[in-house]
């Protein structure tokens, strides 16, 4: 193949490729009615006013017993986490060279955001695994004053969506992931952007 026709095969890649970008640009974020469905969904259930927050990128850094940083528990996953490990330093090292170069500073791609605290069986860790688990994760608790309250409901739902512009009617309904009511509900401070549970267990999340 010379180099002409070459040249068209990959100014056609590119073409195609923007008018995907551009059809995605057409249908707008889509976000508002994710986040309707699932307030929807809870206010439905409890019969009160919600508040809700997305948990965009979740994937807090964890400071519990048992527990690696990552939330893997100690023990388990061993072969396989050695050679995350290994990738892990691989495309991060490119990654801080690409960082370095461009914006005159280091980086981390594998910057956890946010963290999790607390004693071994934390109460904190059935709403922090239940959201790392989902493909769209919703915080979601009662409605209240502005400062840190003690909310009668709390729940992780899943949106089930990853990207913004997916049209709502292509994915299946939000669901419930993981739920608990007062007294073991945590207080929730949203202007922190933190949550504290009866046991001392925290989550701080990224705003």
């Amino acid at each position: 193949m010379d180099r002409s026709k070459r040249g068209k095969r990959l100014a056609g890649a590119f073409d195609k490729a923007g008018g995907a970008l551009d059809d995605y640009a057409k249908r707008g974020d889509r976000t508002a009615e994710f986040q309707q469905r699932v307030r929807t969904l809870a206010e439905s259930q409890w019969g009160e006013p919600v508040d809700l927050f997305y948990l965009k990128d979740f994937g807090p850094a964890f400071d519990v017993p048992g527990r690696r940083a990552d939330g893997t528990r100690k023990g388990t996953r061993l072969v396989r986490r050695f050679f995350w490990n290994i990738l892990r330093g691989a495309v991060n090292g490119v990654a801080n060279v690409f960082l370095f170069v461009a914006s005159g500073g280091g980086g981390n791609v594998f910057a956890r955001r946010g963290k999790v605290t607390g004693p071994e069986n934390a109460q904190a860790l059935g709403l922090v695994d239940a959201a790392k688990s989902a493909k769209g994760p919703w915080l979601v608790y009662s409605a209240g004053p502005a400062g840190a309250y003690s909310p009668r409901h709390v729940a992780v739902i899943d949106s089930h969506h990853q990207n913004p512009y997916t049209d709502p009617a292509d994915i299946p309904p939000p669901v419930f992931l993981w739920q608990t009511a007062e007294p073991d509900a945590p207080r929730v401070a949203p202007r922190r952007n933190r949550l504290t549970w009866p046991d001392g267990s925290t989550l701080q999340y990224d705003g």
